[in-house]
């Protein structure tokens, strides 16, 4: 099969008219040196980038003409390449996720891009730019109906569209819709510092008088609280965009989403790839009642596959209702938590009481050295940290009621953070390796402590994490989960139940 004939003047269009706008500056750049020691006129610039333009589509004919995909009983097959020929057969075992995805323009054109991810992969596995979007559809049903085993295949009407007999379509139950008014709370309490590279040009914003002390100060305050409402007002126009119109539904054993203002994503996760479902709820969440709802593929945590696949299952809902969905992807109880010991409290106290005297220490420091311009009072900066020493043990105190672990029949269970409290769920059979770790702090006679990290096959962002347990109990921890992997792998190949996505088997080790 063939990609959409629209791809051509697509691709050709937007990637010549980026290289047709390079040899124009270049070429003008370069006009009267060593390079081209002659003046390019206008016209002859522009006759340079046309030409540049007209090669570019003339590859993209040739890459339309040259590309072909077939999709069988076995795998997905693939032919491509202008100058060197490239044959591909994806295994429909190994394919983890289909991901369709369109911007305005190619909404608009009917065309989508169709990118297939395999577990464990570092880039996307195959890449179709562009196919129809009732094609892309097509490819994602059918690659799913193919990996459960059904046999035959779908009906297609005489347009190539799939029918109402098809059984996935039939089969769709929504599981989660955004609200307009849970979209915009979303929204509102986002604060994202990914997106401060955005706000460069911030400081032309508040201007101030170099050489005045005080109002360079009252400018730098001014600053900071501009560049922090402009960061928060890009974060929520961002968050908005992104979860605009998202809808979660259920096919069988996979969960389907979308979502998107500008760029819409149509994504598939899986349940039989489920390796975590983490459930997260920052501060301000935590005091309306509302939580977030992520699950990780193997190979990829949430938002990390190359296409941008997979993201959060429900970015946004009451606590109890992402409880609930939770436990449609996978039936556990929400456990009684077993807290680090007290001393490790303690040493948390320690760490900050540590950190806010050397930050004192510093401005101390440059005080006597340097002095710091500009108001009277700037001079008692230095004891500002000192003054925080006082919440040093309420921030301890915080960081060690939120963690904890819980070890159940199926799972494993750990909770950790204040800001951002985030509870992982591993099921047990998902495990691949259990790893106990101990830095030279912990390893210290006062405090003997020590961490688990549970880890799965999905553990590209960060791992289940038991930390700063007694060391006894971090070692009776790793042998227990050890214990109960093995026990869960035997029950399941009993049950003629596939234990991994890639077929390995967990195992234990102290580093």
């Amino acid at each position: 099969m063939k990609l959409h004939p629209v791809s051509i003047p697509y691709r050709g269009l937007s990637r010549g008219a980026s290289v047709g706008f390079m040899l124009f500056f270049v070429s003008q750049s370069l006009a009267g040196t060593d390079a081209i020691p002659f003046a390019l006129v206008g016209p002859t610039a522009v006759a340079i980038a046309v030409l540049g333009v007209a090669a570019v589509v003339a590859w993209e004919v040739a890459y339309y003409r040259r590309f072909e995909y077939q999709l069988g009983d076995d795998g997905l097959e693939l032919a491509s390449g202008v100058l060197s020929r490239r044959n591909r057969e994806i295994p429909l075992r190994r394919i983890q996720n289909v991901d369709i995805s369109r911007n305005v323009v190619q909404r608009a054109l009917g065309i989508a891009a169709v990118d297939v991810e395999t577990a464990g992969g570092g880039t996307t596995e195959a890449s179709l730019r562009f196919v129809g979007y009732d094609e892309a559809k097509r490819l994602q049903r059918e690659i799913q109906r193919l990996k459960r085993g059904a046999g035959g295949s779908a009906a297609e009407g005489e347009d190539g569209e799939m029918t109402a007999s098809d059984e996935g379509a039939a089969a769709e139950e929504e599981l989660f819709a955004l609200a307009t008014e849970e979209l915009l709370l979303l929204s509102a309490l986002s604060f994202d510092f990914r997106y401060l590279s955005l706000l460069a040009f911030g400081p032309a914003a508040v201007p101030f008088v170099p050489g005045f002390a005080e109002l360079a100060f009252v400018g730098g305050v001014m600053l900071v609280a501009v560049l922090l409402v402009g960061l928060w007002a890009i974060s929520s126009a961002m968050t908005f965009a992104r979860y605009y119109g998202f809808r979660l539904t259920r096919v069988d054993d996979e969960l389907r989403y979308e979502r998107g203002l500008l760029q819409r994503y149509d994504g598939s996760i899986p349940l039989a790839k489920v390796q975590t479902v983490t459930l997260t709820e920052n501060v301000l969440m935590r005091r309306v009642g509302y939580a977030t709802l992520a699950v990780e593929t193997a190979g990829y945590a949430p938002g990390q596959t190359p296409s941008g696949g997979s993201e959060a299952a429900v970015p946004l809902a009451t606590r109890e209702r992402v409880l609930g969905l939770a436990r449609e992807i996978e039936a556990f109880d929400l456990p009684t938590f077993e807290r680090p010991p007290e001393r490790a409290r303690t040493r948390y106290a320690v760490r900050y009481g540590l950190v806010l005297a050397g930050l004192a220490g510093g401005l101390f420091s440059v005080r006597e050295l340097v002095g710091f311009p500009g108001p009277d009072f700037l001079a008692f900066a230095p004891f500002a940290p000192l003054a925080l020493l006082t919440l040093a043990p309420v921030a301890a105190h915080l960081k060690w009621r939120n963690r904890g672990y819980a070890v159940g029949e199926d799972h494993a269970v750990t909770r950790n953070g204040f800001w951002d409290r985030t509870i992982k769920v591993v099921p047990l059979y998902r495990v691949q390796t259990v790893i106990e770790t101990r830095t030279p702090f912990q390893r210290r006679r006062r405090w003997r402590l020590a961490n688990v990290v549970i880890d799965t096959a999905s553990s590209a962002g960060s791992a289940a994490l038991a930390a700063d347990l007694d060391r006894e109990t971090a070692a009776e921890l790793r042998e227990l989960v050890g214990e109960k992997l093995q026990a869960s792998l035997a029950e399941r190949r009993s049950e003629g139940t596939d234990s991994s996505p890639d077929g390995t088997q967990g195992n234990a080790r102290r580093d």
